[in-house]
C-alpha cells in the first residue's frame, strides 16, 4: 500500500536551478565593465586625436596645427589668440611615409574591434535572460568576441605607436589614447573573466552547478 503512493522521482515539476548570488553578481559586472570599455573605445575613436608632438597633433581622423612653427621668417605663419587649430585629413602632409596608409589601418583595426564588442557584450547580456544550454554557448561566444575586440584594439594602438615612435612620448599622448588604452585593458580583463567563470562550478542549493 505504501508503495502505490509514492511518487517517482523524476514526476511533478521540477523547480528551475538558481544562479548563486556571487556568480550572478560577477556576471552583471563583467557586462558593465564590458559597456563601459565600449564607450571609453568609442569616444577615442570619435574623437581620434591621440599625440601631441612639436605643436601638431595626431589623430585618427586629422592632423592638427596647434601651435606655429619656423619662427618669425616669412614663412612662418602664427595663429591669432584663441583661434582653433588648423586641422586636415591629408595626413601626408606631415611629410611622414605611410603615415595615412597606417591610420586607415589604425581606423580600421579599433573600429572593428568596438563593433565587435557590442555583437560580444549583446550576446553575454542576451544569455542571461535564461539559463539554458543555448546561453553557455551564447555566453561562450559573447566572451570570445571580447577578447577578439581585444587582439584588434592592441594591434591598433600598436600600428599607432610605430608610425609615431619617434614622436612618441608618454606626456605626448592625449587623454583620449589613455580612454583607449583603458578600454583595451577592459576588453582583455572582461573577455578572459568571462570565459574563466564560464568554467567554474559555483554549485547553488540543492543541486549541481552550471559551467
Amino acid at each position: 500500500m505504501t508503495a502505490i503512493k509514492m511518487k517517482p522521482l523524476g514526476s511533478g515539476r521540477v523547480r528551475p536551478t538558481r544562479t548563486p548570488f556571487l556568480e550572478s553578481l560577477t556576471r552583471s559586472m563583467i557586462i558593465l565593465c564590458t559597456c563601459l570599455a565600449v564607450i571609453l573605445s568609442s569616444i577615442a575613436i570619435c574623437d581620434g586625436h591621440w599625440l601631441l608632438a612639436d605643436g601638431q597633433m595626431y589623430g585618427l581622423w586629422h592632423l592638427c596645427t596647434v601651435e606655429a612653427r619656423g619662427g618669425t621668417g616669412p614663412g612662418a605663419v602664427v595663429p591669432e589668440a584663441g583661434a582653433p587649430p588648423n586641422c586636415t585629413t591629408r595626413l601626408s602632409a606631415a611629410g611622414m611615409g605611410g603615415l595615412e596608409v597606417g591610420m586607415g589601418l589604425c581606423r580600421s583595426l579599433t573600429s572593428l574591434a568596438v563593433v565587435g564588442a557590442i555583437f560580444g557584450l549583446e550576446l553575454l547580456v542576451m544569455s542571461q535572460v535564461g539559463w539554458d544550454q543555448d546561453s553557455g554557448r551564447r555566453w561562450t561566444l559573447g566572451s570570445a568576441l571580447v577578447l577578439v575586440a581585444f587582439a584588434l584594439s592592441v594591434s591598433g594602438m600598436l600600428v599607432f605607436v610605430i608610425l609615431l615612435h619617434s614622436l612618441a612620448s608618454p606626456l605626448g599622448f592625449t587623454l583620449t589614447f589613455w580612454c583607449q588604452f583603458t578600454a583595451v585593458f577592459l576588453f582583455f580583463l572582461n573577455g578572459t573573466a568571462a570565459r574563466h567563470i564560464h568554467h567554474i562550478v559555483l554549485p547553488p542549493a540543492g543541486g549541481p552547478g552550471k559551467c
